[in-house]
């Protein structure tokens, strides 16, 4: 596949892995961080030494704090920050987003206050004229970045959008599945995160492996429901996007949504495990 220009806007854990993944194809992949020191530390370093401090950056990957440097000429855009970032991200990239670019997010989660899905959010910003993707499923970024092997959904608006996303993330260990179905993707990548927090309280609490399994076969069984009421797909909910997502939210103590319900079946307050994990927890 021909390289391509990449600005993947947003730093930590996620972004970067996504970013080194991207760069690992062969593209140009300029990650933007907010912060100026942090870029720089990182651009010289060749490391997130934040996130991801035994994961070094292939070289097609720079780091800078300048949007506009990151989105200039960019042949495709895509941001992965916290889902309550999401829309002010929208806003500061709006002028880099045409046609050709498209946009693209691995960011999971509802807006808040609106309780609205992030391909209602972008929808209503960019219209039907932007090509819209999202990449998600059951994919942890240390694993990422480390290159073991993943699998994941990429949803779009358009086909061939959706599946050029694929093709660019696609590599000997890494894999990516073109749907149609945003609702039921991001549906399933939302929703998990509440149930990491209930199975990780429940094994917090020792209620057994039991209980555990029961919330998720449970939780499932609601999501799909609701994945019905909105139209989604329910073989996505059944995919990598839905159960996939799920199960490894659920059970892998990298999950910072699980890690949240441990400290809280433990007993400890939201602000001391939130503090604790010192990164953003979706599912709160």
């Amino acid at each position: 596949m021909t390289a391509v220009r990449i600005a993947v806007l947003g730093a930590g854990s996620w972004g970067t892995a996504l970013g080194m993944q991207l760069a690992r194809m062969g593209h140009e992949v300029r990650l933007w961080a907010r912060d100026a020191e942090r870029a720089s530390a990182m651009e010289r370093d060749r490391v997130n030494a934040r996130y991801l401090p035994d994961s070094r950056f292939p070289d097609g990957l720079h780091v800078t704090a300048d949007l506009e440097a990151a989105c200039r000429d960019a042949d495709r855009l895509l941001v992965a920050t916290p889902s309550h970032a999401f829309g002010e991200t929208l806003d500061r990239v709006a002028p880099f987003v045409t046609a050709e670019a498209g946009l693209a997010w691995a960011s999971k989660g509802f807006e808040p206050g609106t309780g609205r899905l992030l391909h209602e959010v972008a929808g209503e910003r960019f219209g039907d004229d932007i090509p819209l993707a999202l990449i998600t499923g059951p994919s942890f970024a240390r694993e990422v970045a480390e290159g073991l092997p993943t699998a994941v959904t990429v949803a779009a608006t358009d086909p061939d959008f959706g599946q050029a996303w694929a093709e660019l993330l696609h590599g000997n260990n890494f894999r990516a599945y073109y749907t149609a179905d945003l609702v039921g993707a991001e549906l399933g990548g939302a929703i998990k995160n509440v149930l990491a927090v209930a199975c990780g309280m429940a094994d917090g609490m020792g209620l057994g492996h039991n209980t555990r399994a029961a919330l998720i076969t449970r939780g499932l069984a609601e999501m799909r429901r609701l994945g019905r009421a909105l139209g989604a797909d329910d073989h996505t909910l059944m995919g990598l996007a839905g159960i996939g997502d799920l199960v490894l939210t659920c059970t892998g103590d990298q999950s910072r949504n699980r890690r949240l319900g441990l400290a809280l079946g433990q007993g400890r307050s939201v602000d001391e495990a939130v503090a604790e994990i010192g990164q953003v927890v979706e599912g709160i």
